[in-house]
């Protein structure tokens, strides 16, 4: 079966043979690994149940089939989620006789009617798991369905079918689907639905397609000053309407937003934005492909941004501003406050969250679609488009003193002799166009691959050798001692503790870069510590990230493809390559992948992700923080036996059986 996950489960003899493969069919493999298909049994995982459920009711409004969807949150930790649409076969399926179409989709991994492009030109939900995984991580399930005048209705509990589906009778003034289901808390413990976070979900969708509207229900006793007991959203607008309450009266660098919408050829789907730039206070970007939010970005972002920068710097050339040339997608959208909306089809994410779009056509259709509109925007009026110019230049030119500051205080830093650079690091020449950036890398296998990757004028790499000191629990004069430790030091130029000043920083962004394992992943632990305690201003300012190399390359044929994890290559393996025989190929260390192949995926800034390893902002949230350091890094092992004690529960859920 396709949807069925192999164990290697030790027989009591230690024998390995054909009784040790352990068969999961049906629904089984979801609820043993429910972080494979929803991220995790956390908060954030709990709330995506809904976002599924409620991502197929929205196919249903953009295919053009539902007008109307209603979200209710009853007591008992009950969600409800309606539409009016065609609502889901009720008929037997041909591949499965004796079985409603109805329970094939709710208990069957990979089925649906989105992966053809008939029932859908375009969804949210294209891995085919949406609504089957809810079922199967809730305890009880009913799905009720109005179609062709007589209702339907059938009940599952923890993925199980408890009877076949039912007919209900007459209904001839309604259709569509309704699923209502309660979370188990075998998998999610006591957590419960956050009223207030399904609330802003649906009056979020709400604007992300200017034909639906959504009714939003909310028991009694779950109700608060931000949370009504009911709702009505339909924003004709779309995203212009989301824009202008999320500005409400700020004064903008022009009077009126860059808003619209744009089909793309051949009816591949189509793109919309709303943009404006806030004149004194910080911007907000929000990403969205088929509704479904992407907050990592990804491709789409990539085609606004590229249309954006090669408009004002066409703009700045046709109005004799020469310095326009040298405009980045950063200056253009830092501050702005942006939101994107693509319907595609076939879209490919990051991972079965959904966080991050990968398809690379979206790239080039959400280029060429915005690219001509913000042409016009510019042009049209020419105050307007030298008031945003201005202001973009500005941006400019004071990144580029900041840049200039830098070089200065590196060739002043590699001349001094007693501001002498580590040995080991091979440090950038500054020259380029681009922000400079230090790769920390384990090892000088490593380290000797990062450097014929890299790009030699903006990026450095310093190899370290294995784990580093845990600053969190050695003392101040051993932390001084130790020559990692004053290597790192060194090569930030910028002092530690009390004495760090970040505007000294050589660099705009530290890098940790280790092996996609667990000696990897307790590397860059020990490093972040190590930043969060002696550089916190460092951090604090958004300079320190993480990079994401593969752990696998994926082939079929002439094709080829990069996995981060387990999880990554289980969902490349159910959609990109399904059906198809793989050649997997696993990475021990960044120090076994060929230069080019280490560029590509882990160090190109266009093809490369990281993660941004950030602060809150608030100083409670700070002391928490460091008291979870403190916590787990500390001296005190009782501390880490406790943390370890009070989340077993839910880490038995994630791990996988050696």
């Amino acid at each position: 079966m396709s949807d069925d996950l192999f164990e290697n489960t030790p027989t009591s003899s230690g024998d390995y043979d054909a009784s040790s493969i352990e068969v999961l069919e049906g629904l089984e493999p979801v609820r043993r690994r429910p972080g494979m298909y929803i991220g995790g049994t956390d908060d954030r995982a709990l709330h995506h149940l809904v976002a599924e459920v409620l991502d197929n009711a929205m196919d249903e409004a953009v295919a053009g089939h539902a007008t109307r969807i209603e979200l209710r949150l009853e007591e008992g930790n009950r969600v409800v989620v309606s539409d009016n649409g065609r609502g889901i076969p009720v008929g037997e399926h041909p591949k499965y006789p004796g079985k409603s179409t109805l329970e094939v989709i709710l208990s069957t991994l990979h089925s649906g009617g989105k992966f053809s492009g008939k029932a859908y030109a375009t969804s949210g939900g294209l891995h085919g798991v949406g609504v089957s995984v809810v079922n199967a991580l809730s305890s009880d399930t009913r799905v009720e369905v109005a179609r062709d005048k007589q209702l339907y209705a059938q009940k599952f509990s923890r993925g199980e079918t408890l009877g076949p589906i039912e007919q209900l009778g007459p209904t001839p003034n309604r259709r569509g689907t309704t699923v209502s289901f309660v979370p188990d808390t075998e998998i999610f413990g006591d957590r419960q639905f956050n009223p207030k976070k399904l609330f802003k979900l649906a009056r979020s969708k709400a604007y992300l397609f200017a034909g639906v509207e959504i009714r939003w229900k909310c028991a009694p006793s779950l109700t608060s000053d931000d949370v009504p007991a009911e709702a009505v959203f339909k924003f004709p607008g779309g995203l212009a309407d989301h824009l202008a309450e999320q500005l409400g009266g700020r004064e903008c660098v022009t009077a009126q937003p860059f808003a619209g919408t744009q089909d793309f050829p051949d009816e591949a789907g189509r793109v919309e934005w709303a943009i404006a730039w806030p004149l004194y206070s910080d911007g907000s970007t929000s990403w969205y492909c088929n509704t479904v939010p992407t907050p990592d970005g990804g491709t789409h972002e990539q085609g606004l941004r590229a249309a954006l920068t090669k408009a004002l710097r066409a703009f700045g050339e046709l109005t004799g501003a020469k310095k326009a040339k040298d405009l980045t997608a950063d200056d253009v959208m830092v501050g702005a406050e942006v939101m994107l909306s693509v319907f595609i089809r076939d879209p490919q994410f990051q991972s079965q969250t959904k966080d991050r779009l990968t398809s690379p056509e979206a790239a080039r259709l959400v280029e060429n679609a915005v690219r001509d509109h913000f042409d016009h925007f510019l042009s049209d009026n020419m105050d307007r488009g030298k008031a945003l110019l201005g202001q973009v230049m500005e941006r400019m030119d004071e990144r580029l003193r900041r840049k200039q500051e830098r070089e200065i205080k590196r060739k002043t830093a590699t001349n001094a002799k007693k501001l002498r650079l580590p040995g080991k690091l091979t440090d950038c020449s500054g020259e380029g166009e681009g922000e400079t950036e230090l790769f920390i890398v384990e090892g000088d296998s490593a380290g000797g691959s990062a450097k014929q990757a890299r790009n030699r004028k903006t990026q450095a790499i310093l190899p370290i050798r294995g784990k580093i000191l845990n600053v969190a629990s050695a003392t101040a004069d051993k932390i001084r001692a130790n020559s990692e430790i004053a290597d790192l030091t060194l090569a930030m130029g910028c002092g530690t503790r009390k004495d760090c000043e970040p505007e000294n920083l050589r660099y705009d962004r530290i890098i940790i870069m280790t092996d996609a394992d667990v000696d990897g992943a307790h590397i860059a632990t020990l490093l972040m510590t190590f930043f969060f305690q002696e550089m916190t201003e460092v951090v604090r300012g958004g300079h320190l990230y993480l990079a994401q190399p593969p752990l696998y390359r994926l082939t079929a044929g002439k094709e080829s493809r990069y996995a981060r994890d387990d999880e990554h290559r289980a969902e490349l393996e159910a959609t990109v390559f399904k059906g198809k025989k793989v050649d997997v190929g696993r990475f021990k260390g960044l120090g076994e992948m060929n230069p080019a192949q280490l560029r590509e995926t882990t160090m190109d800034p266009e093809t490369r992700s990281l993660i941004r390893i950030t602060l809150p902002a608030e100083f409670e949230q700070r002391a928490v923080v460091k008291e979870l350091v403190d916590q787990l890094m500390g001296r005190n092992p009782e501390h880490r036996f406790n943390f370890i004690q009070n989340n077993a529960g839910d880490m038995d859920r994630e791990m996988i059986d050696a």
